[in-house]
């Protein structure tokens, strides 16, 4: 190892790497065209005497070595931003935080969550992609929240709390189509919930035995377009209660029969356990969480919405 050879700006474009798992994602976070990125990186390795990053099925992820030089390359940006500062002591929770969660855990958990931390950290950024799957770790992902335990992660695995599914009709609906009073009932009614053969959630393969003598009418993978097509009209829908129950047009059927509970968990990437604003949204999620819990469970008085 030659450490006299090791540029600053080799480990800044390892930092980079690192946070996104992507040479082309990291080319456009430090203004350069990918093969730069990869010319960086093999020159950091030539100097280091080993490599960096390996490449696997979610992209480029650090090695023991390349772990140990990021560490370095994060030090060396937080002098650089306190210089830019004017020696002012830079906010540690600032940068762009990457992560995926569900529909609707992105839009009444983690957007207020993240409104909150961003007035006290300003320089913060967080890019949400809502995404209904299993715990991979995608590449460029700092945080994934899906439902169900993650079978095998390499990243830290948290439960954050449990949510409610019920069935919910619109009055309209109801008036028109009739109100279920029996579970056999329901076998007359259509089902709004996720499409079935796209469904990578195991957790939430539950018409089969929660309604199986219900038919199909409108399938989404997205649970918000689920809520209007049943506030629509389409059908009795398999949904959230934290998502169905802001709407007074909605009504929650045979709720002791049909009350299904499930599991939200948080997985971080290991390498950015290592980054305050991770570390910070991942407490705000945690938070924001356990502040929800009634409504995530559908017992929180329901909120007057216009219809």
């Amino acid at each position: 190892m030659d450490a006299s050879s090791v540029r600053a700006d080799d480990l800044l474009m390892l930092l980079a790497v690192a946070r996104t798992g992507r040479y082309t994602a990291a080319a456009q976070l430090r203004g350069v065209d990918h093969t730069t990125v990869a010319r960086r990186i093999s020159a950091l390795e030539d100097a280091l005497g080993g490599r960096v990053v390996s490449a696997s099925g979610r992209g480029w992820e650090l090695t023991p070595l390349g772990q140990h030089a990021v560490e370095t390359a994060g030090r060396i940006e937080t002098a650089m931003s306190h210089l830019a500062g004017g020696g002012v002591e830079p906010d540690p929770v600032s940068g762009v935080v990457r992560m995926s969660a569900t529909d609707g855990f992105s839009a009444y958990i983690a957007a207020p969550a993240v409104a909150a931390l961003r007035e006290r950290h300003p320089e913060l950024s967080v890019e949400i992609v809502t995404a209904q799957r299993r715990a991979a770790l995608h590449p460029g992902l700092d945080i994934e929240v899906v439902v169900g335990e993650p079978q095998s992660s390499r990243g830290h695995a948290v439960e954050l709390g449990r949510y409610t599914l019920g069935l919910y009709a619109s009055s309209a609906y109801l008036a028109r189509a009739g109100r279920p009073a029996r579970m056999e009932d329901l076998e007359h009614h259509r089902l709004v919930y996720f499409v079935d053969a796209m469904l990578q959630v195991e957790a939430l393969d539950l018409p089969r035995r929660v309604v199986p003598h219900m038919r199909d009418g409108v399938s989404s993978t997205n649970v918000l377009v689920q809520v209007e097509a049943t506030r629509a009209g389409a059908g009795i829908g398999l949904l959230p209660c934290f998502t169905a129950d802001r709407h007074d047009d909605l009504e929650r059927l045979l709720p002791v029969e049909v009350s299904e509970s499930l599991p939200y968990w948080m997985i971080v990437r290991a390498d950015s356990l290592r980054i305050p604003a991770v570390v910070a949204l991942a407490d705000a999620l945690r938070e924001q969480t356990a502040r929800a819990a009634a409504m995530l469970a559908g017992v929180a008085p329901r909120p007057a919405t216009a219809r």
